[in-house]
């Protein structure tokens, strides 16, 4: 095996997958979940995963990693299981390929987690995250200084995701990924909430919202059978969740909760944080916004100060960096799937961020996260 040169390892991702082992649920499930949580079949044109006798994904994401840089036409969706780059699930060659890709660390978002999110109902879905959590956090333990773990929570039992956001913060994770829509009932505004956001706070575990995790309810739809038009207004999504917790004042509440974006890019902020400005200043305000214990206070400094976003190739958001705030801006290679900057990841930062000064490509590619998400504290 040819010899690593570890002083090119000088990035951070910020949003790196693991493609969850077909067995994960089934192999843990006590046998009143036996056949409703997430697992395998094999079919002619690909295997599957089902939930509650829905089938909701396959294995296209993390079997064609590097293949745009090959030949983009050839993409697809589907896959099998045993296609699946073995450094998705696999330790000793996920550090291969970061190290190859001169990634000193990475913070680790699901796959097949975020894509259950549009079919699991409410009853399966604490389960389907304390599985999930319990194997992520035995697989960061085999390297806890270059590997660390978001675990997943269930928003719809906020005393339940308290614990387990309890429990995660002890087993060494990092932060916490939310559904990024809740669905219009379960609006991220509403103050039942506040014990989530305090415990976050309290335990100094950013919350991620991650795309494509939104939950069943009207303009959701599956992330396999997704529009090309659906998967290009992503950010909508983000853009409520965001929304709604700072002008419902939720960062007022708690000052010290980061709160962020997660592979929605960064050429929809500056707009967004002209409107959220131009809402609590010059509009009247709807039943969910509040006026802000400090006068001299508006959205946009709760953003700044409070918020993050992950990015992988935005030349637009680069230039508009000084709106979006480049201590907000974090880098992710989004490794195994599609979109992935693997393994290519060093060449293309050094195109996107070309502009940038050394002092901003390095809170990007590496201080920001280790700042926010407390890396190796």
């Amino acid at each position: 095996m040819r010899q690593i040169d570890e002083t090119r390892l000088e990035i951070v991702s910020a949003d790196d997958h693991i493609h969850e082992p077909p067995d994960l649920w089934t192999s843990r499930a006590p046998k009143a979940l036996a056949g409703r949580v997430p697992h395998v079949v094999h079919e002619p044109d690909a295997d599957w995963w089902l939930v509650d006798g829905k089938r909701f994904a396959s294995f296209g994401p993390g079997t064609q990693t590097g293949q745009r840089f090959k030949d983009a036409s050839k993409l697809k969706m589907e896959g099998r299981a045993d296609d699946v780059r073995p450094g998705a699930y696999q330790a000793k060659y996920r550090l291969e390929d970061m190290s190859s890709d001169g990634i000193q660390g990475a913070v680790f978002y699901p796959t097949v987690s975020l894509a259950v999110h549009a079919q699991a109902p409410d009853d399966l879905m604490g389960f389907i995250c304390e599985a999930y959590n319990d194997w992520l956090g035995e697989f960061c333990a085999s390297d806890p200084k270059r590997f660390f773990g978001m675990c997943i929570l269930n928003t719809a039992d906020i005393p339940g995701a308290v614990k387990e956001l309890e429990k995660c913060k002890k087993r060494g994770f990092v932060g916490a990924m939310i559904a990024t829509y809740p669905g219009p009932e379960r609006r991220y505004h509403r103050r039942e909430y506040d014990a989530l956001w305090e415990a976050a706070e309290a335990l100094q575990m950013p919350i991620g919202l991650h795309l494509g995790a939104n939950r069943p309810g009207p303009g959701n739809e599956m992330v396999t059978g997704a529009s090309s038009a659906f998967r290009c207004a992503y950010d909508y999504w983000v853009r409520m969740a965001l929304a709604d917790t700072i002008l419902s004042g939720v960062f007022d509440r708690f000052p010290k909760l980061y709160f962020g974006s997660v592979e929605h890019e960064l050429g929809w902020l500056p707009y967004f944080i002209q409107q959220i400005d131009y809402m609590y200043t010059q509009r009247i305000h709807g039943p969910e916004m509040v006026r802000y214990k400090d006068s001299s206070m508006v959205p946009s400094d709760f953003w700044h100060r409070n918020g993050f976003a992950c990015f992988q190739q935005d030349a637009t958001g680069i230039r508009m960096r000084d709106v979006i705030g480049v201590d907000n801006m974090l880098w992710g290679s989004d490794y195994p799937h599609i979109e992935s900057t693997f393994p290519r990841s060093r060449e293309l930062l050094a195109t996107t961020l070309a502009e940038c000064s050394a002092e901003e490509q390095a809170k990007i590619k590496r201080e920001n996260v280790k700042r926010i998400f407390r890396l190796g504290q």
